[in-house]
């Protein structure tokens, strides 16, 4: 029997394709960091199921996740976007995507790419803290601390201590699989290389 983190809801296929195929699992493809950013965002208050259920809607209305084009968003798209089912219709989670978007871009501008900017903040590896139980996980830690003040400097929102820390983690920066999960495993031996499907 494969052993899981304990919190995955293993009736849920979308959630268990996530745990296994994509949540640690470093990223460096600046489209799916600005998608995870994004969805992090619209996360706040909510469950992850939540977020995944709508994940394909976001991308269709989210152009692909193509930060260029969603910085381009006008008030009438804001508001097309609030009529959008499909979505988490909050107006401050959706001004802030589009906002969110045009500095992710000043970003990638200043420091060649967003990927070469928020890798920096591990010295561009993956953390593996081994942690043996969920209750080991912090909400939060001095790495998202200081990630969340830098941003919110920039103009950023949507992206405090607690989100950034879960972003940390469903982009690979952290290993937080617990070290009796196969996928702690997998990561550990491939080095953080393991390929996200």
């Amino acid at each position: 029997m494969i052993e899981r983190c304990k919190w995955v809801n293993e009736q849920n296929k979308l959630y268990l394709h996530y745990h296994d195929k994509e949540w640690g699992v470093p990223v460096h493809d600046d489209n799916i960091l600005f998608e995870m950013l994004i969805l992090e965002g619209a996360q706040a208050g909510l469950s992850w199921e939540t977020v995944l259920k709508k994940r394909e809607n976001y991308r269709k209305a989210f152009k692909n996740f193509d930060p260029q084009k969603a910085s381009e968003f006008n008030e009438k798209d804001i508001e097309k976007l609030l009529q959008n089912e499909g979505i988490i219709r909050n107006r401050l989670k959706i001004t802030s995507a589009v906002n969110n978007a045009k500095i992710f871009l000043e970003i990638q501008k200043e420091h060649g790419s967003f990927d070469h900017f928020i890798w920096s903040y591990v010295n561009n590896t993956p953390i593996n803290k081994g942690r043996k139980t969920i209750d080991e996980i912090p909400a939060r830690d001095e790495t998202s601390d200081k990630i969340s003040k830098d941003l919110k400097k920039r103009g950023m929102s949507f992206i405090g201590s607690t989100i950034m820390y879960a972003y940390m983690q469903s982009i690979g920066m952290i290993n937080d699989h617990t070290t009796n999960c196969f996928r702690y495993k997998e990561l550990i031996s491939n080095e953080g290389d393991a390929v996200r499907l």
